[in-house]
């Protein structure tokens, strides 16, 4: 937000800023900039030193980012960078004049005798130009908070975007030798060595699950997405129930599709399995009530924590994600679902856009925070127009919205469940009634296949195959089996397709 004016007693132009017309001076270092650009001149390796740190808008004063163009550009094309190549690269643009002509450039040079300290140096220009920014930033949002036509719930999402934005440039993390990083997975190693289960990531509960995943893992991004109906939310619930309840470890859901009481609804009828319908109702047999006081009290004090905040921002997540990692050692971020967050005030076009930055931002975030962040998706209807029961079972071309979603996430996996399609055997006559398909389609650091899992619809609750002794329901025609041949690849002594081979990997 500067501009600049012709100065009456030179031809020197001087920039003015907005906080200077109204007595405040905007943070900047330009003795600072000087000596940075004199070294850059002076010293053929200094540019690798700020290159990563330093932008031309970076610099106050505009004369100097003309100079820092001229140096980036030759630094670029790999030529030497002086005072002779830099004065003829601004030559060339026109801007040796603008900038005060050779006898300027050679003052730059004059004023340090070596880089030693341009890193220093650097760092502080980029940590004045970020508070230019602030105060930029801040400056049109009040302007816009004076302005009573202008919505302030749009204006709060449009502050939180500019900030992300802001947070996100400034995000730089240094290069590491790899000698500390060898120790740390050394560590690793030996901490899941030191399981029984020989898992090395958090443990889902779902034992077929968990051996191809070898649990969920830190800073990846898990992407589970389904159909409507195909129980997406009963899935996620069933694996917090385990993660929180049984194995107390702390976990997060932001749920922005349905409120925290409609959650909580559904999780009491998983833990205590009284159908949902009774819970929503309060018709309960006296057993049943009988069953809801002894199983709830699994619930109470554990470890997990509901947001029910609608069109949550990526920016709203960020925040309550660093708070509850902080306050509460969370272990795993859980959103429902994706399609439903936004990217208010963030620089999107198209609503594939949107969805691409989000998905971005979610992957970005699990780095940060080094946990695994699992996150709800819808497919989109090409799955209902593919004929044959095979047919039927979602591909990652039918990702909902975005393609950017299969590249960001470490993990795509689909949930199935034929009998919804009236599929009720596969091709080896194995039934197929009340049982699900938990596919992993793309695994970056593993193997692909899918699981077998035992589905109780009426309690809203994902199981392992063999973990009580299911009867299946009659089919609609009421035979003991169903009459449609699903054509999968399921195995009826494995529950999952055998591993793909490892160069198959996409990594």
């Amino acid at each position: 937000m500067a501009y600049t004016r012709k100065n009456s007693k030179s031809a020197q132009n001087v920039q003015i800023s907005p906080l200077e017309e109204m007595g405040h001076i905007p943070p900047k270092a330009t003795e600072f900039e000087e000596a940075v650009l004199g070294a850059l001149m002076i010293e053929k390796d200094a540019y690798s030193l700020v290159s990563e740190i330093l932008s031309p808008r970076s610099f106050y004063e505009i004369k100097h980012q003309k100079i820092y163009e001229a140096i980036q550009s030759l630094a670029i094309a790999q030529h030497p960078v002086d005072i002779i190549t830099v004065t003829e690269e601004l030559r060339r643009r026109g801007d040796l004049d603008f900038v005060g002509g050779p006898f300027y450039i050679t003052t730059l040079s004059s004023k340090v005798i070596s880089s030693a300290h341009i890193e220093y140096h650097a760092r502080v220009i980029a940590q004045k130009a970020l508070a230019r920014e602030l105060i930029s930033y801040t400056s049109k949002i009040q302007t816009k908070a004076f302005d009573e036509t202008i919505d302030v719930d749009d204006l709060m999402q449009e502050a939180e975007g500019q900030l992300f934005e802001i947070s996100q440039q400034n995000m730089k993390k240094d290069y590491t030798q790899i000698n500390p990083v060898i120790d740390a997975a050394f560590v690793q190693l030996q901490k899941a060595a030191a399981r029984t289960d020989g898992l090395s990531g958090l443990e889902s509960g779902f034992t077929q699950i968990d051996k191809m995943t070898s649990g969920w893992q830190n800073s990846d991004l898990i992407i589970i997405a389904a159909r409507p109906a195909m129980g997406k939310t009963a899935f996620v619930l069933s694996m917090a129930k385990n993660i929180a309840v049984n194995y107390r470890q702390p976990i997060a859901m932001f749920s922005l599709e349905m409120s925290n009481v409609q959650l909580v609804n559904r999780l009491i009828s998983n833990v205590c399995e009284i159908p949902s319908e009774k819970i929503k109702s309060g018709q309960l047999e006296n057993f049943e009530w009988k069953q809801l006081d002894i199983k709830i009290k699994e619930l109470y004090d554990a470890p997990l924590y509901i947001d029910d905040t609608p069109s949550l921002s990526v920016f709203e997540l960020r925040t309550k994600a660093r708070r509850l990692v902080r306050e509460h050692g969370i272990k795993m971020i859980i959103i429902d679902y994706l399609q439903l967050m936004n990217a208010n005030g963030m620089s999107t076009g198209s609503r594939q856009e949107e969805v691409s930055t989000i998905s971005r931002s979610l992957k970005g975030l699990a780095k940060e925070l080094n946990i695994p962040i699992v996150a709800l998706s819808q497919l989109n209807r090409s799955v209902e127009n593919r004929e044959g029961p095979d047919g039927k079972r979602p591909q990652l071309s039918d990702l909902r919205e975005s393609g950017a979603i299969e590249q960001d996430a470490d993990i795509v996996c689909f949930i199935h469940r034929p009998e919804y399609y009236k599929i009720y055997e596969d091709e080896h006559k194995n039934d197929l009634r009340g049982m699900a398909e938990f596919i992993i389609a793309k695994h970056r650091n593993g193997a692909v296949g899918h699981v077998l899992l035992r589905f109780k619809g009426e309690y809203i609750k994902f199981q392992n195959k063999d973990d009580d002794n299911f009867v299946p329901p009659p089919s609609p025609d009421g035979s003991s089996k169903g009459g449609v041949v699903l054509e999968s690849k399921t195995n009826s002594e494995d529950f999952y397709i055998p591993p793909a081979p490892i160069t198959d990997v996409p990594f």
